[in-house]
């Protein structure tokens, strides 16, 4: 099997024919991590309900917790008005971040400055 057509058709790759995916806490709206998926990765989460990426570092597709045990169950898939970026809606068991933080972006916020 392999992404359905319809959707396929909708989605706007980079030149490594991928998509970032934004993944985000279902019920809180945090937002938890950055990934990229391709058509398979997407078919493979749309079917399983587990959250699969595309890993730019290993070239190899994995599938969220599957060696941490930081799983992250699939409650909604959207695609933004252009269609290019999915955004995963996830129950997540345990860190999303690979450094064990809850979430990515929780270790190094920015200062923001407004001059006049």
């Amino acid at each position: 099997m392999s992404l359905d057509p319809k959707i396929a058709a909708r989605l706007k790759r980079n030149g490594d024919g991928l998509v970032p995916a934004i993944v985000q806490q279902h019920d809180s709206g945090e937002v938890l991590m950055l990934a990229w998926m391709d058509d398979e990765a997407l078919h493979r989460t749309l079917t399983t309900g587990r959250a699969t990426y595309w890993s730019r570092s290993r070239g190899a597709y994995w599938v969220k917790g599957d060696t941490s045990g930081h799983v992250q169950h699939v409650k909604a898939v959207s695609l933004d008005c252009d269609g290019d970026t999915v955004l995963l809606k996830v129950d997540q068991v345990g860190a999303a971040c690979h450094t064990g933080d809850h979430t990515c972006f929780d270790a190094d916020t920015l200062e923001v400055t407004i001059t006049p």
